[in-house]
């Protein structure tokens, strides 16, 4: 009697097998028929920005393939369908038009300009559709010109300039600086946010000279990082970005102002480092949000793992880009999941105020700014002879302080009366039906 049971329990459990084996068969076979969803990704293919556009089309495929490996969306799988921005407004704009109105993209991510993100988030709020803006640190993004479909997935040049102010105040009260800024939104965005926490807005003491953005040659860039020598500057702030970075490092490098003053850039950020090269990078301060040493140095599993799985894939660290955009689509899924809908209203409801934990600590999409509120990263760069000693010369980062997001970003009456300042509501548009 007992063997008979036993064989019964065996036929069942291998009945049990073949259903289970059956059905996964099924489900996977229906998600690789079914319509995908598409998503478009505008970011740089070509321009100052190329390095981080490349590593977000790199963080977005290994994010769509885990993404598909794990149901897809509505048991349908992503599709990413790419555009080069060229990190210009103008083409950006073509771009997510085409991308909205004839490829049918139910969302938009990417970036590596606030010029481009501000121009993306004009359009996706026109259309209708989600923009999970990727690399844009402008305050304007998710301030004066944010919109209720635009979500960022960085900090912002408020977050990053009050971390930093911290340790300016600290280390550099009552010297002199001198501002060499990139003449765009997000530079100009540094600059105030950088004077206002480091005490320096008396701008008849600590001057500036701005660059032509794009388009700055390597003598406009001499002649204005030279005035900082003139002015017996202690402290030089380089807000630029992308290869206008490299370069203003390398000049300030070459004029060896390094060993007159303290060289500070708002970001720092791999792939601009490894262009500029460790002799140039040493020494210098800044800020970061995430850079590939933040998971192993505060043993972020999640985060680990992508590093090690994105080394591994293509031979090099991830850099910001690649994170923020690996982000973005995870978190766009996930609220797809949670809504069971692709409808905007109910993607946009189910992200804000929404807390999640993917490559670092805790992170929240603010309900009312949508912006991506996380621990600020202070940063110094490494000395040259150990950044060429790591693999692939890549180590260039100590994470020297952390500040939570809630002690440096801007708070709800803060952000209103920026708002008001500039003629705006003190709200985002209403979804319909609101």
């Amino acid at each position: 009697m007992g063997s008979c049971k036993n064989k019964f329990k065996k036929i069942r459990f291998i009945l049990t097998l073949l259903t289970l084996s059956i059905s996964t068969f099924f489900s996977a076979e229906t998600i690789c028929a079914s319509e995908p969803v598409k998503i478009g990704l505008n970011r740089p293919e070509t321009g100052p920005y190329i390095r981080i556009g490349l590593d977000q089309e790199r963080a977005a495929t290994l994010a769509a393939e885990e993404i598909n490996a794990s149901g897809g969306l509505l048991s349908r799988p992503i599709e990413i369908i790419m555009r080069d921005s060229r990190s210009r407004p103008g083409i950006s704009k073509t771009n997510v038009i085409d991308l909205i109105e004839n490829q049918n993209v139910s969302m938009i991510f990417g970036g590596a300009s606030s010029g481009v993100a501000i121009k993306v988030g004009e359009i996706c709020q026109e259309k209708g559709t989600v923009f999970m803006a990727t690399v844009t640190a402008a305050n304007e993004t998710t301030g004066i010109k944010g919109h209720r479909h635009t979500f960022r997935a960085c900090y912002n040049a408020w977050m990053g300039a009050k971390a930093l102010g911290k340790y300016l105040q600290q280390n550099f009260s009552g010297k002199r600086f001198f501002y060499v800024v990139a003449d765009y939104s997000w530079g100009r965005s540094a600059e105030t946010s950088i004077r206002k926490f480091s005490n320096t807005e008396d701008r008849n003491k600590h001057k500036s000279a701005y660059t032509v953005f794009p388009g700055a040659t390597d003598s406009q860039f001499r002649n204005k990082i030279k005035l900082a020598e003139t002015r017996q500057a202690d402290v030089l702030v380089l807000a630029h970005f992308g290869n206008d970075m490299t370069r203003a490092v390398r000049l300030a490098t070459e004029l060896g102002l390094k060993k007159k003053m303290q060289i500070v850039v708002p970001i720092l950020e791999l792939s601009m480092c490894e262009t500029a090269g460790p002799e140039a990078m040493e020494g210098i301060i800044g800020t970061s949000d995430w850079n590939w040493r933040v998971p192993h140095n505060f043993n972020y599993a999640r985060g680990i793992k992508f590093v090690e799985k994105f080394r591994s894939r293509y031979g090099r660290y991830p850099c910001w880009g690649a994170a923020t955009a690996y982000t973005a689509l995870w978190e766009y899924c996930n609220a797809v999941r949670r809504a069971q809908s692709l409808k905007p209203k109910n993607v946009i409801k189910s992200l804000e105020g929404h807390s999640f934990t993917l490559l670092k600590d805790k992170q929240k999409w603010r309900s009312f700014d949508h912006q991506n509120v996380q621990t600020v990263y202070l940063v110094r760069c490494k000395n040259s002879n150990e950044v060429k000693g790591s693999y692939g010369q890549q180590d260039y980062f100590d994470n020297i302080d952390h500040f939570s997001g809630a002690e440096v970003v801007r708070t709800e009456k803060e952000w209103q009366q920026i708002r008001l300042r500039a003629d705006m509501p003190n709200r985002l548009e209403k979804l319909l039906g609101e």
